[in-house]
């Protein structure tokens, strides 16, 4: 193993989507490679044949292409450590079953080949958990009998190969890391009860372990394991939500890492700068959508209207440039475009009944609404600037400030509290549109004005 190297790994099962964990362990080995201008391998485990597709495969592999994490080996990067899908390298592993063969660390046992765990202690350093001390031939020796309801006896060594002579993740895990020159692994906590195996069968075979770093769960906030069922699990839910890959990065970046000064948007290479293992939590994560979409949100707004539009026009079938260009400061995801707009292009939407009871307990608001609609009707040309000078000077005349006016206006021309800015809004509906919708939400809201 070359130690002077840096050289990470992520070695996901083609038998689902692109989990937001698991990308987060991508994330976090690839982060840790960048950082020390190592190398960062992606190899496939799809060992298991009953459960691994073809489209989940394709999926891991586009999902990390989404979130921009480029591997240096792997497939499609073919090299001097490859084949990086599991199911090529059997004669590897069948290479490595005969080293321990000739020791005489292993055993058949009615078809399978079993590991001899060893008699002395397990010792192992990690990164976020600290030391961890285990004996295989007593722990190992225990499992929990679900028909029964009790503890058994069970054989402590560990089987490697099954009776079709494929072999287990265990075996397969270690090898990989050696052949692949492996230096640091980090990974979820829920393998920290596997490493000690792995250990002994590094040790078992005289190589060197990597350095392992184990890294806290993701819950959801209320404290339970994230479904897959839950919004945001997946990273093609946010590629379908119109999120973008950056702002997706800097969040799950957050989820188990910290910069240390209560920053949370950091780019990419901020976060390169300041990855280690001291910025790593040691606690649960906890998941919160609305936290990465208002982030989502702070990124969407630093786009150029040029850049704003390249991303939002898929996600808006009906709308013109400028009228989507509307919806920037509002936006946290793309997908929100269209509800968003629906107040603008709907000359017939509904009118909110919480704003419009806000304003219709004050019938002076709605004299003065009228009044302004009046003054609007023969305003030429519709522009938003004119619209606003119209507007101020109304309020000037009633010894108003604009502000008061700006709310009713508001719910009597669009049907809602809050929305796109109000004069070029206006200024998209028409003067016409804008008139029309006013008389007509007035004589709903207001029965003697």
């Amino acid at each position: 193993m070359e130690s002077s190297k840096v050289r990470t790994r992520f070695a996901p099962s083609p038998t689902g989507y692109l989990h937001v964990g698991g990308a987060r362990t991508a994330l976090f080995n690839w982060l840790y490679a960048k950082h020390n201008d190592g190398e960062f391998i992606l190899r496939i485990e799809d060992t298991d044949h009953e459960r691994n597709t073809d489209a989940s495969c394709e999926e891991i592999l586009n999902g990390l292409k989404w979130l921009n994490l480029d591997w240096d080996e792997g497939p499609g990067k073919e090299g001097g450590n490859g084949p990086f899908y599991q199911s090529q390298r059997q004669r590897i592993y069948e290479e490595y079953l005969k080293k321990l063969e000739k020791s005489d660390l292993v055993y058949e046992d009615n078809g399978t080949i079993r590991f001899k765990v060893p008699s002395s202690d397990i010792e192992f350093h990690d990164e976020i958990c600290g030391l961890q001390t285990i004996n295989l031939s007593t722990t190992g020796n225990r499992a929990w009998d679900k028909e029964k309801g009790i503890e058994i006896e069970t054989n402590p060594d560990f089987i490697i190969r099954r009776p079709d002579g494929t072999f287990l993740f265990h075996f397969v895990n270690v090898i990989d890391d050696i052949e692949m020159n492996i230096s640091h692994v980090l990974r979820g906590e829920d393998h920290l009860s596997n490493t000690p195996k792995h250990v002994a069968l590094f040790n078992a075979l005289k190589c060197p372990a990597p350095i392992f770093a184990h890294i806290p769960l993701i819950l959801n906030e209320d404290g339970s394991k994230m479904s897959k069922r839950d919004a945001g699990a997946g990273i093609d839910w946010y590629k379908n939500e119109g999120f973008l890959a950056e702002a997706v990065t800097n969040y799950i970046a957050l989820l188990g890492w910290s910069p240390k000064d209560d920053r949370e948007k950091l780019t990419t290479d901020e976060i390169i700068e300041l990855f280690d293992f001291d910025h790593l939590n040691k606690s649960n994560s906890r998941f919160d959508l609305d936290k990465c979409k208002w982030l989502n949100g702070q990124y969407v707004s630093n786009l150029t209207e040029e850049e704003y539009l390249e991303k939002a026009l898929p996600f808006s079938s009906n709308a013109s440039e400028k009228v989507i260009s509307l919806t920037q400061p509002r936006v946290q995801h793309l997908s929100e475009i269209e509800e968003i707009l629906e107040p603008i292009l709907n000359d017939n939407h509904p009118t909110d009944h919480d704003a419009s009871l806000r304003i219709s307990t004050d019938p002076e608001t709605g004299v003065r609404i009228k009044e302004l609609n009046n003054v609007l009707e023969s305003l030429d040309p519709w522009t938003a600037e004119n619209i606003k000078n119209a507007v101020k000077d109304y309020a000037d005349s009633k010894q108003i400030k604009i502000g008061a006016l700006m709310f009713p206006l508001r719910v009597c021309s669009t049907g809602v509290g809050q929305g796109t800015d109000l004069m070029p809004t206006l200024e998209t509906i028409g003067r016409v549109a804008t008139i029309a919708r006013i008389k007509e939400r007035l004589d709903k809201i207001y029965t003697n004005i």
